[in-house]
């Protein structure tokens, strides 16, 4: 459990704090996620660019007279097949990786909003109720978790 859940005073009680510590987990997960897909959507693109700049400049344009043998040339050698099947590849793992990183999005905004559906059972006393907002500012804060509204 982090160390800013475990700091929380007497108003919050255990069960609390794992639904806290649980959107956090939830929120780095997501952020991870998110990272690898930017990395594989540039990684993707660098490499589409280099292979069709690749074949643009060393097959097209020599060999232009055919297309036969532009696409003689291309399979000729086995470098080109290695190349295109990395490209797609790449953009391969970039679409198993949105589909991830959507999945973590929707777990991550379910709990959030269910906490803050629950934030009544949560903090049911009067003086538990009345310093909620202190957790809510500390996840803010700490974690860039928005506990005040259900809207992203």
């Amino acid at each position: 459990m982090d160390s800013a859940i475990i700091m929380l005073d007497e108003n919050t009680d255990q069960a609390t704090r794992q639904m806290l510590q649980k959107v956090i987990e939830k929120k780095r997960k997501y952020e991870r996620l998110k990272n690898k897909h930017i990395f594989s959507i540039w990684t993707s693109m660098i490499m589409a660019v280099l292979l069709f700049g690749y074949v643009y400049y060393y097959i097209v344009v020599p060999y232009s007279s055919s297309f036969f043998t532009m696409f003689s040339m291309f399979v000729d050698r086995f470098s080109h097949f290695v190349f295109l099947s990395a490209s797609i590849g790449m953009y391969g793992y970039m679409l198993m990786i949105k589909k991830k990183m959507d999945k973590a999005e929707k777990e991550y905004h379910g709990l959030r909003c269910e906490i803050i559906d629950k934030s009544k059972d949560l903090w049911k006393k009067e003086q538990e109720w009345k310093n909620r907002h202190k957790v809510f500012e500390m996840m803010k804060s700490n974690y860039d978790i928005n506990l005040y509204h259900e809207s992203k």
